[in-house]
């Protein structure tokens, strides 16, 4: 066991230069986890307008991801 040094930013850097996962798929889900972090801060703090944009950020990211997603499911259809 051991030696794991989880997912580093490289990791997902060596996805999209392999052509192995968009770039739009990684973003999207990076958008996603930080609006539901803002979004879970904004109702600890009682923060409305924060609770909004986390929201707001978890959409952006969801229609990123999905994006993402299609142009993977074209480049693999090409190859």
């Amino acid at each position: 066991m051991g030696g794991s040094q989880g997912v580093t930013p490289r990791f997902f850097y060596q996805l999209v230069e392999n052509d192995i996962m968009d770039k739009n798929r990684i973003e999207g889900s990076v958008k996603q986890v930080k609006g539901s972090v803002e979004e879970a801060a904004g109702k600890v703090f009682g923060d409305a307008k924060l609770t909004a944009k986390g929201k707001s950020d978890k959409v952006a990211g969801k229609i990123q991801s999905a994006v993402g997603s299609v142009s993977d499911s074209l480049t693999k259809e090409r190859k």
